[in-house]
């Protein structure tokens, strides 16, 4: 059996405690030091791990082979760069960067210095996500809507960037295209950013996707609902199942549909319209996501293949992000009097 691989995670806070709980239960690897800047908390988590806690990188940087930065998106590159340049593995919580032009500058470290760069898009992990690329439809429409209650947590960025940009990075793996026309509307309410998002993008291969985000809404909810030629997908990633409505598996309804007119299938008012389609459900693993995104993120580490969501998945994402907030603030609420 080979030595396990040493890491660390910087950040201790909703993700980064999470972050720690893994590498601690996964055989592959070591966990080597926690940093946070409030020593105290890093202490008390690294009691429970059998770890080191700091409350600075330095003593870490060319101790570790992999490492988590689970710290507030603005300080993305000031703690993962030292990291990038000892040629250390380093898993960025998403977003990657503030913005596209930093992510861009992370992507071009990890290239110099030859170092693995994984962007944690957690969502790409989700056995639905996973379900949904099995299917390998080609989209031609795309529905998600990603709303929850306010968590006072990422209050320095807005919506699209804390929470619908786990849906942007899902459609662009669905959708393999460029994104050409951005239209967007959103609220800001209780920070300084939007609280509330809806954005309409088309790609230049002709999908169109419909994303929602809301951080203040009075449940939660993440779905996603995917329309091709050859089949309808609907899935929860909450509660982690899905149905496939396949048109190879309804070809009789198809066929009544075609040999009668619009008044014979009127005649049919009264049928349960359900009870007719062939409805299947998705065969969703029931595996926790980020386990999955941290053992991809080891295995690519120790084969040397690219990893599953990189650095350039990162900044695409960010890019349309972009995109998007720069359409938000385009959209005129109030219309001025022309009278």
């Amino acid at each position: 059996m080979s030595k396990p691989i040493p890491v660390a995670v910087v950040g201790t806070g909703h993700m980064g405690r999470h972050h720690v709980r893994v590498y601690h239960e996964m055989p592959e690897t070591q966990l080597v030091g926690i940093v946070d800047l409030d020593l105290k908390r890093a202490q008390e988590l690294a009691d429970t791990y059998q770890t080191q806690a700091y409350d600075s990188i330095e003593p870490l940087l060319g101790k570790v082979q992999a490492v988590s930065v689970a710290v507030p998106t603005m300080a993305h590159l000031q703690v993962a760069r030292p990291f990038i340049e000892t040629g250390a593995a380093v898993l960025i919580e998403k977003p990657l960067a503030p913005d596209s032009e930093t992510g861009r500058l992370l992507h071009r470290l990890a290239r110099e210095h030859n170092a693995l760069l994984q962007v944690g898009h957690t969502e790409r992990f989700n056995p639905v996500v996973r379900a949904l690329h099995r299917m390998e439809v080609a989209p031609k429409f795309i529905e998600t809507h990603r709303i929850s209650p306010f968590t006072f947590r990422s209050a320095d960025i807005g919506v699209v960037m804390d929470m619908m940009i786990h849906d942007i990075d899902v459609v662009l793996s669905l959708v393999r295209a460029k994104p050409v026309q951005v239209e967007a509307v959103g609220v800001r309410v209780l920070a300084r950013h939007e609280d509330v998002a809806n954005a309409w993008v088309t790609f230049d291969n002709g999908c169109v996707a419909n994303l929602t985000a809301s951080r203040l809404a009075l449940k939660t909810e993440r779905k996603i609902r995917v329309f091709s030629e050859e089949a309808y997908l609907s899935l929860d990633y909450q509660k982690k199942n899905g149905i496939a409505v396949k048109k190879d598996a309804n070809l009789d309804l198809l066929k009544l549909a075609r040999e009668h007119d619009a008044k014979d299938l009127s005649q049919l008012a009264g049928v349960d319209f359900s009870q007719m389609v062939k409805v299947e459900p998705l065969q969703v693993d029931d595996v926790e996501p980020l386990r999955a995104e941290l053992q991809s993120f080891i295995t690519a580490l120790q084969s040397g293949r690219p990893p599953e969501v990189s650095a350039e998945d990162g900044v695409a994402a960010i890019e349309l992000a972009e995109q998007i907030v720069a359409a938000l603030k385009r959209h005129q609420w109030e219309l001025s009097d022309t009278n």
